[in-house]
């Protein structure tokens, strides 16, 4: 694994709640080798977002806003059993 995956891999795994530890974390090591640099882009964009409010999106609490709702956040919500 490159260098700029491994640190995503690690921050994923260590966003501050341990919820989100999980529900990142294990989508990183399911997916995050096979994502392309844009993808990677993507997600480094989601550390940017609360733990809290990110959560509530994931788990469909709240509707994700139309520019972080791609086929990419879909396929985390959906890798973590949420339908969109």
């Amino acid at each position: 694994m490159d260098l700029r995956r491994r640190k995503l891999k690690f921050r994923l795994w260590h966003r501050g709640i341990r919820e989100m530890d999980f529900v990142m974390g294990g989508f990183a090591d399911a997916e995050l080798s096979a994502l392309s640099d844009a993808q990677l882009t993507e997600v480094e964009s989601w550390l940017d977002i609360p733990d809290q409010q990110m959560f509530a999106f994931i788990n469909g609490s709240e509707q994700a806003p139309a520019d972080l709702d791609t086929p990419l956040f879909r396929k985390l919500r959906t890798f973590h059993g949420t339908r969109p």
